[in-house]
């Protein structure tokens, strides 16, 4: 998994203490089972696809150590999803009928009899039993007990330069448990991670934006630099604030208040509670109130190294920030995971689920489809419907790399965004105006020219291309119902005859050059930690962005919770007034910014990099008319928040 933020940039180590606070989209199983023998029942997914016979290395050593979830099905996995998607659906009789986590888990959680029977199975064929959860068994042991357990052997094989473990056939459970396990984990060890989309340092080391700037979209004409397109182009702005943003989502008066925000990243920033409050008082937000920013943290972080923790830090400084702008009365919960590995983040988004946390949950992070394998996707859409039933909505970021060519070789999508259980966040460039006027948005996809070495052009406009919103459609999703009749039959169809789902729903503000400034303490070149701000984007900024439209827009229904809002979302397309329809051309020229930036990151000693930034070409997605793959249904214009008030 990544975080999904790109970066034009990237506090004093001050003691500001935190309160701490201790498939498709069916009625059936997201991972469902079949009879494999009268004794067996086969757990799908279980076997990746790069476990080909060609790429088979042997058998692994039965000394060999695995680790590995074995995650509960529950009571009734098909009736969740049935109730999950009839809460969800304002069509529905039972639209908003939520349940609390208690009852929740009552109806749908694993019995204590299934958790037993599971334990038994577990260590009867000779594991160990390391974790018992109300999601989970986890265990530990030799391959020789693992092959025994779930029925499979155990071989090496070849996936890219390197060898990993994987199932040489499916795995399976006995059938006696009766169908008590949803899926197993861990018994292919390739790794599962969130990776950072950054072009810039990490955030533990200093990265600030040279000047000059716009202070709102064209107020600054760089009339020293070359033409591009037909004419001057406007500096890129310093970055938008909370005021700019809220203005240009349609706000009002809405402010968020009695809503919950949770935000999940891997690990936390040690200064965030200084940083957030500096940043709210410098720019006009309201300031925190005591106890209304938390952290749910775990006991030992992991593999910090590898994931590159520090990295981490402005991944949640961004998402913190950006929803208190935009909706600053609203309770923000940040919950770290242990490390950036699948595992973790599934047990971040557990906690707010079982515990309640939230109603409005942001996740600016993610994967490629093709990482993805179907044993996680059926246990985070588990989650997913869990939360649905309570009235608890997930948003995802949909990825900073456009179709993925450039990034992976493959034209794909971003998972967890492509599930049918959550809300898919795109992006666009956003030109705000003077006074707060919303002028217009494109969608975000970026070609980047340098200035040529006499200064009188840009080589080679416009130029190649560096980032933009994620989207297209699944090879493995199948389209929800919510999607149909407003997709277009040939986004649905481009993998699928029968249709597959296409991200994203909704998008806001992504693009680094007309992004988010944000405020986070760093470590300059002398050493010191100090709080610094520069600009930022990606639709890890879209996300939160989003998920504070979304607080506003449930204080405008009276504080009842919106849920999985993707039904509701859908359902309001094409009313007027209620989306901004985004299109890569929307003043019917090319459009463009000129950015300036130190060369080491830091100030002018080693000179100044001037280029030509496009604004709304993004890979080979397109913002069109109508819905499309780079901005869904569009951006939430100023009906948004009030159209909540007659669901």
């Amino acid at each position: 998994m990544r975080s999904n933020r790109a970066t034009v940039r990237a506090g004093v180590s001050l003691a500001a203490t935190l309160p701490m606070i201790a498939g498709a989209l069916a009625l059936g199983i997201p991972a469902a089972h079949a009879a494999d023998s009268p004794a067996r029942d086969v757990l799908k997914g279980t076997k990746p696809l790069w476990a080909t016979a060609k790429a088979d290395r042997g058998a692994t050593p039965d000394s060999g150590r695995v680790k590995a979830r074995v995650y509960l099905a529950g009571r009734d996995a098909a009736g969740l999803a049935a109730y999950a998607k009839a809460v969800s659906d304002p069509a529905s009789p039972l639209y908003g009928r939520y349940l609390s986590a208690k009852k929740a888990q009552a109806r749908f959680g694993a019995t204590k009899a299934q958790v037993a029977a599971v334990t038994h199975w577990l260590k009867s064929a000779g594991l160990t039993v390391t974790a018992v959860t109300g999601h989970y068994v986890a265990v530990s042991g030799d391959v020789a007990a693992a092959e025994k357990a779930f029925g499979t052997q155990l071989h090496d094989y070849a996936k890219g330069a390197k060898t990993y473990r994987a199932p040489a056939r499916t795995a399976s459970a006995p059938a006696a448990l009766k169908g008590a396990v949803l899926t197993v984990t861990g018994l292919d060890n390739a790794p599962h991670t969130a990776h950072h989309d950054d072009q810039l340092p990490p955030p533990d080391a200093v990265f600030k934006n040279s000047g000059p700037f716009s202070s709102y979209y064209g107020s600054n004409i760089a009339t020293t630099l070359p033409d591009a397109y037909g004419g001057k182009i406007p500096y890129a702005v310093r970055g938008y604030t909370g005021k700019q943003l809220r203005a240009a989502y349609g706000a009002g008066g809405y402010t968020g208040k009695g809503v919950r925000i949770a935000i999940t990243d891997a690990y936390a920033s040690p200064t965030i509670a200084y940083d957030a409050g500096a940043y709210a008082k410098k720019h006009g937000d309201a300031a925190w109130k005591t106890g209304q920013l938390h952290q749910v943290l775990p006991k030992n972080y992991t593999k910090t190294e590898e994931c590159g923790a520090a990295g981490w830090y402005g991944e949640e400084t961004l998402d913190v920030e950006a929803a208190h702008a935009l909706a600053p009365a609203a309770d923000i919960t940040y919950v770290g995971a242990a490390s950036c590995y699948d595992d973790d983040l599934l047990d971040s988004l557990g906690k707010v689920v079982d515990d309640h946390l939230a109603d409005i949950v942001s996740n600016s992070w993610g994967d490629i489809e093709a990482n993805q394998t179907p044993d996680l996707a059926a246990a985070y859409d588990q989650v997913f419907q869990l939360g649905a039933v309570q009235g608890i909505g997930f948003y995802f970021s949909s990825g900073d790399d456009g179709d993925q060519v450039a990034a992976s070789g493959v034209k794909q999508v971003d998972t967890p965004a492509n599930s049918a259980w959550v809300t898919a966040v795109g992006g666009t460039s956003l030109a705000v105006g003077k006074d707060e006027k919303y002028l217009w948005e494109t969608g975000w996809g970026t070609e980047k020219a340098t200035l040529s070495a006499d200064g009188k052009s840009w080589t080679n406009l416009p130029g190649t291309f560096t980032s933009g919103a994620g989207g297209g459609t699944s090879r493995t999703v199948p389209q929800p119902y919510y999607q149909k009749g407003v997709v277009p039959d040939a986004l649905a169809t481009a993998n699928n005859a029968a249709g597959n789902r296409v991200v994203p729903d909704i998008a806001a503000i992504a693009d680094p050059n007309t992004g988010f400034l944000v405020g986070q303490t760093q470590t300059f070149p002398d050493g010191t930690e100090q709080y610094s701000e520069y600009r930022i984007g990606g639709t890890s900024l879209a996300a939160p962005v989003i998920a504070g439209v979304q607080a506003l827009a449930q204080e405008a229904r009276g504080g009842k919770p919106l849920g999985f809002a993707n039904p509701a979302i859908y359902a309001d397309y094409g009313k007027q007034g209620v989306y901004h329809d985004v299109t890569d051309n929307p003043t019917g020229s090319g459009l463009a910014v000129a950015r300036v930036d130190f060369a080491n990151g830091v100030d002018a000693a080693d000179g100044l990099l001037y280029s030509a930034r496009t604004l709304g070409e993004d890979s080979s997605l397109s913002a069109v008319k109508g819905y499309d793959d780079v901005t869904g249904v569009g951006s939430p214009a100023h009906g948004y928040v009030q159209s909540y008030r007659r669901h």
